[in-house]
């Protein structure tokens, strides 16, 4: 084989090679985003934010311990009531819903009774989806003991892809 061609085979191999990393690297670029939808003014509304939109509304920290982390976790995020009025949705009850599908009811009143928050961070970085993210329903556990159990630990979804509010 010239020299030629053999520079071009490697060049193919390199290719088909690197191609899947480039391509994976492009998705990982992508930001994530979240569905609400609900009813607002008599009407459904239906919307999504990316993570850059959600945190232009406004974030706020969460120093709380949960059952899922190891002490002390700082969560920055987003007031869920912020959040809800941003998209003009109102109701009485939120399903939060994860991207494999679990999905738990809270009772709107949880929102501002207990200032929870979608955080997208954990301790200065955004949350990648094998690791709870990239949004993380956050109640502030140690703020009141009530918090410390069911059903508010069963109300914190992570991986949350949607919220649909009735």
């Amino acid at each position: 084989m010239d020299v030629s061609r053999r520079v071009a085979s490697l060049f193919v191999a390199a290719c088909c090679t690197l191609a899947p990393v480039v391509v994976a690297q492009a998705a990982e670029a992508e930001l994530p985003t979240l569905k609400v939808e609900g009813p607002s003014a008599g009407s459904a509304v239906s919307i999504t934010f990316d993570r850059d939109e959600l945190e232009a509304i406004g974030m706020v920290s969460v120093k709380t311990s949960t059952p899922w982390n190891e002490g002390v976790v700082d969560f920055e995020g987003v007031p869920m009531v912020s959040l809800l009025e941003k998209a003009g949705v109102s109701g009485t009850t939120a399903t939060i819903i994860a991207l494999n599908d679990y999905s738990v009811d809270i009772p709107m009143e949880d929102f501002s009774q207990f200032n929870v928050i979608l955080a997208v961070k954990r301790n200065g970085d955004y949350m990648p989806v094998n690791d709870q993210g990239p949004f993380f329903v956050i109640y502030p556990f140690d703020s009141d003991p009530a918090l410390q159990g069911q059903p508010y630990h069963g109300r914190a979804v992570w991986q949350v892809k949607q919220i649909s509010v009735e």
